[in-house]
């Protein structure tokens, strides 16, 4: 059996050791409630509202802002279901939306709401004409992907957003992909909502936030106790929590040399493919991407079979989300893109992280293009 090389960073990534011992220390040294009234209690509380400040303040908001989710999806739904009140009106979305994101507007669709899908031009970005079609008295809720999960693709949001504000629509962004990969500023941005997840930086799973304005009309998706200013009711885990703040605590320390190093690393993947494995088509090339991300397209070739190939090779991959895994349809975005559903469902992700190397992406080039040519002479 090869060695395994896991280029497949957008569905998970492992904690780093900084991290493991953050949590392992938590756990050993704050065993108390942080909701109780007492020494043990207070601890935990400390450390809880540390974290919350640390990361408030590497995301540009303000800590009261914050509110601690069991992860990304939990979040989206959270901001989807709380934002949506009133009256059903339309809800405003991207044609590639996370399933955490798109299965909460279907189930809002049941509640009376309608979709609207904003089209996208050949790199995944909104095209000019998107937002000047929409009929704004009709809007109720706006939501899209700031960098996509199977893309890679970073969405100039900030028309979207000021649209928003004209028409006094709230807008939740899904940060998922894009916190520990490029620099957030939730202030600038100017959305209504944000959400994001440790487990997609090096943290642990089972924890993630939402960001939410200040002064936002909001109703909680659960109901319980007085946690996170009564929005999210639950005792927190401030072990995981913990293990989230030092997690993008090194990412903030050392996001220049991670950027260059991804950037690198993806830039050298895509370009020994180009050579080796041809002919392939490489998705949103010329629009600015997420520095580990790579969707790219094997012509002729069916992605199913060449995932599980690759799988036997070692080289560990996706055809897209993790979260939409068993579906036998094609991207929605790439299909959006303007990709024949042939090409679609040809094209495979790869996505690297900080503890890649240049001779792993090297040997995962030369199995890739491998696979792809043997694939190509048993047709």
């Amino acid at each position: 059996m090869p060695s395994l090389i896991d280029l497949d960073a957008n569905a998970t990534t492992a904690c780093l050791p900084d991290v493991i011992e953050a949590v392992a220390r938590c756990l050993a040294e704050c065993p108390g409630n942080p909701g109780s009234r007492h020494a043990l209690g207070r601890r935990a509380r400390q450390v809880l509202e540390s974290s919350r400040e640390s990361i408030a303040a590497i995301l540009d908001a303000d800590p009261e802002e914050l509110l601690f989710t069991s992860g990304g999806t939990e979040a989206n739904n959270l901001a989807l279901f709380g934002l949506a009140r009133g009256p059903a009106k339309t809800i405003v979305l991207s044609p590639g939306e996370h399933p955490s994101n798109l299965e909460a507007c279907r189930t809002l669709m049941k509640r009376g709401w309608a979709l609207n899908r904003l089209p996208v031009n050949p790199e995944g970005h909104f095209t000019a004409g998107s937002l000047a079609s929409l009929q704004w008295p009709d809007v109720g809720l706006a939501t899209t992907i700031l960098a996509h999960n199977e893309t890679g693709v970073i969405q100039d949001v900030g028309p979207l957003i000021a649209e928003c504000h004209a028409h006094g629509v709230p807008i939740h962004l899904d940060g998922v992909q894009a916190v520990g990969k490029i620099d957030v500023s939730f202030h600038q941005l100017e959305a209504t909502s944000f959400s994001f997840g440790a487990h997609k930086f090096h943290g642990p799973r089972g924890v993630g936030g939402l960001l939410l304005r200040q002064g936002t009309k909001f109703s909680p998706l659960m109901h319980g106790g007085h946690q996170e200013q009564s929005r999210r009711p639950g005792t927190e885990p401030v072990a995981l929590i913990a293990g989230m703040a030092k997690a993008l605590e090194l990412w903030h320390r050392d996001r220049l040399q991670r950027d260059k190093h991804l950037t690198a690393l993806r830039d050298r993947l895509e370009a020994m493919l180009v050579e080796l494995a041809a002919p392939v088509i490489v998705h949103a090339a010329g629009a600015r991407r997420l520095p580990n991300t790579l969707n790219i397209a094997f012509p002729g070739l069916d992605g199913e079979a060449l995932l599980v190939a690759l799988d036997l090779a070692g080289v560990c991959c996706s055809l897209g989300s993790t979260c939409a895994s068993g579906s036998m349809e094609p991207a929605p975005i790439l299909l959006a893109m303007g990709c024949s559903s042939e090409i679609a469902k040809a094209s495979v992700r790869f996505t690297l992280s900080v503890l890649n190397t240049a001779d792993e992406i090297d040997d995962a080039a030369r199995r890739i293009a491998a696979v792809a040519t043997r694939l190509r002479k048993s047709r």
